[in-house]
């Protein structure tokens, strides 16, 4: 079983306001991260929440294979989602797309390629680097301890640094999808 967890419960400060509420090509920012795990067709979603988790749940239309779930510790950083999202995954699941509710070009393709090249090669961390940036990872479930030991404002990319030689880059030859930090960033994405 191969899952998704979409992290969506910070508070955007740099933002203003709930970011994971803002309408972009149609619909809520959140929603274009589970739809991308949805068309990839993985096994379970899990949608981690946190600041204005009841908004923000109100606004998402979740698949049957999805569910969300409330970080109640989300001020305390990414480390606490990745660490919910994680935790709540079925006990039969083997691997995790970790994907951030603020990137809405990343694709089904994109998550699909990731779990392809896991499930020939067996890797524990697999992260999409495009041209100019990094985008989602895959994490085996081998490496979830590492990741809900983690603390601060700190996602699988510290696991991806901590130890290159068992963690492999998938290639992407294009730009990184718009990662909405900012009120200018919605025009572009």
């Amino acid at each position: 079983m191969i899952s998704a967890i979409v992290l969506a419960a910070g508070e955007g400060r740099r933002f203003g306001r709930t970011k994971q509420l803002e309408v972009v090509r149609g619909k809520p920012l959140v929603q274009h991260a589970v739809d991308a795990a949805a068309g990839a067709d993985v096994d379970e979603i899990v949608v981690v929440l946190g600041h204005d988790a009841e908004r923000v749940g109100e606004a998402l239309a979740v698949p049957p294979n999805a569910r969300v779930v409330v970080n109640r510790r989300y001020a305390e950083g990414q480390s606490t989602s990745v660490a919910e999202g994680l935790q709540a995954l079925d006990p039969s699941s083997e691997a995790a797309v970790v994907l951030l509710a603020d990137q809405p070009g990343i694709s089904s393709e994109h998550i699909r390629s990731l779990v392809t090249v896991y499930q020939d090669e067996a890797l524990e961390i697999l992260r999409i680097r495009f041209r100019d940036g990094p985008g989602p990872a895959l994490l085996a479930r081998s490496v979830w301890p590492e990741a809900i030991a983690l603390t601060g404002d700190t996602g699988a990319r510290a696991l991806f640094d901590a130890d290159p030689d068992r963690a492999r880059w998938l290639t992407c030859d294009e730009d990184a999808p718009v990662d909405v930090d900012v009120r200018e960033d919605l025009e572009r994405a």
